[in-house]
């Protein structure tokens, strides 16, 4: 990972996480999936160009401290990475997972937000009839082998469930005033019928689908994933939602 450095930030309950960053320019929180996966977009080579981004290690991943947590406590700490680190706002980058919990980040503190870029993201649902053509399509998918902490993609996989049972969320999707680009990948396994419902509910919500490519084309096709993203983030950074107040 050329030209990435590192540094620690300490959450508000002691723990110390690990976070990378590179590049210059506007702000941008990088997050890639899983749960509990290492963080696989932390390439200089995948980031998108003309900006400065922010890889936190997971707690509990990698090279950051703690355990298995829910999604209230992966939200905490962003927001100590953000503030750590001196940053009003910043564009949030997710892939997978990372595009779920963004959506979240967004919903919990909008004035931490610029906008959302949500890859290849599950959505806010569990789905039988979505979990049906998933499994079905795993044969024809091509793996990607990826390290991660199982106890805690058990925890937030149980918390995220929690998460889209409250009775306030769809309103406040409705509500949000944060602009949200949702990307899904033309050729995914995973229906993207979730994605299509998010960018349609959110008043500042927009969809893309990038034909040829699979779920993991940050990886079989890094140069399109990065074309995708840079132009994505560079939407976003080029306008400002209304904050709430």
């Amino acid at each position: 990972m050329p030209h990435v450095e590192s540094t620690r930030v300490i959450a508000d309950d002691g723990a110390a996480l690990h976070v990378r960053t590179c590049g210059g320019g506007a702000d941008v929180l990088v997050l890639s999936g899983g749960p509990g996966c290492v963080h696989y977009l932390a390439d200089q080579d995948l980031a998108p160009s003309g900006v400065r981004c922010w890889f936190p290690d997971p707690r509990g991943v990698g090279a950051s401290d703690g355990g298995p947590h829910d999604m209230a406590r992966a939200i905490a700490d962003l927001e100590a990475v953000r503030s750590a680190i001196g940053l009003g706002c910043w564009i949030v980058l997710g892939h997978s997972w990372g595009s779920d919990l963004a959506v979240r980040y967004a919903l919990d503190h909008p004035s931490s937000v610029r906008g959302v870029v949500g890859v290849a993201g599950h959505g806010l649902h569990r789905d039988c009839e979505w979990s049906a053509a998933y499994e079905a399509g795993k044969a024809v998918e091509t793996p990607v082998e990826i390290d991660f902490v199982p106890q805690v993609h058990a925890a937030l996989w149980g918390s995220f469930k929690d998460w889209i049972h409250e009775p306030p969320l769809w309103r406040r999707l409705a509500d949000s005033s944060v602009p949200m680009t949702f990307v899904a990948a033309g050729e995914d396994i995973r229906p993207d019928w979730p994605l299509r419902q998010l960018a349609a509910l959110l008043p500042a919500g927009r969809l893309e689908v990038v034909e040829g490519v699979g779920h993991d084309f940050w990886s079989a096709n890094p140069d399109t994933w990065r074309d995708v993203c840079t132009r994505a983030v560079a939407s976003i950074a080029s306008r400002e939602h209304a904050r709430p107040s």
